[in-house]
């Protein structure tokens, strides 16, 4: 190899350095898609009902994945919460949690500051479902699960990996990554793209120790 050519690749290498402490950006194209959970006003504004802590920061993340997604021509998909007033999803009718995120209400809609671009959104907990993935969503008091068609809708488009990101880690991102990986997709959970609930203290990071465990690469 001349000098000249050597030159070159210790310069091309330079190039591709990630300083230390950073994660190399996961590379992008037409067989990739980029799944944005549930960036909500209810979940990511502070005046939510179920807002989740710093889930604010997560908008400039989305979008700046949303970007390099589109630039390389791969897919991108938005989730959303869209609960009917009453669901046993709700504390006020057995449930777990605050109400939130019903339909055609201020809590349902996506943060104003997230990028939106041409794709599709999959509305989950319509019929009163749990609809913590964007995959799947499951009936509250049967535990029975029924198919969103997210799945079906990627592998058309010829998707064979996905990110994901979003709200919140211990609840839909995880169900999303996890329903992700059993539909055969090669999946990532961007970390630095999602923030937890924590009902307990550690859940998030029980949730994405959960995903790894399962081939969900945390990066």
């Amino acid at each position: 190899m001349s000098l000249a050519r050597l030159d070159d690749t210790v310069e091309a290498a330079a190039s591709m350095t990630v300083p230390l402490g950073q994660a190399r950006p996961v590379q992008y194209g037409k067989t990739s898609a980029l799944v944005v959970v549930d960036l909500q006003n209810d979940f990511a504004d502070p005046s939510g009902s179920l807002y989740v802590r710093s889930g604010e920061e997560v908008i400039a993340i989305a979008n700046r994945e949303i970007r390099r997604m589109k630039d390389a021509g791969g897919t991108v998909v938005y989730t959303q919460d869209w609960h009917p007033p009453s669901t046993p999803h709700f504390a006020k009718d057995g449930g777990t949690w605050p109400v939130h995120c019903v339909q055609r209400t201020w809590g349902a809609e996506l943060h104003p500051d997230l990028l939106r671009v041409e794709a599709k959104t999959i509305q989950s907990g319509a019929d009163g479902g749990d609809g913590y993935s964007g995959f799947t969503e499951r009936d509250p008091r049967t535990g029975a699960e029924s198919d969103t068609g997210l799945a079906d809708y990627l592998r058309e488009r010829g998707i064979e990996s996905v990110v994901v990101l979003g709200l919140a880690t211990d609840y839909c991102v995880r169900a999303t990554a996890l329903d992700a990986v059993r539909a055969g997709f090669r999946t990532t959970v961007l970390r630095e793209g999602v923030r937890p609930v924590e009902l307990e203290p550690g859940d998030g990071e029980r949730a994405l120790e959960e995903m790894r465990g399962a081939g969900v690469v945390v990066q």
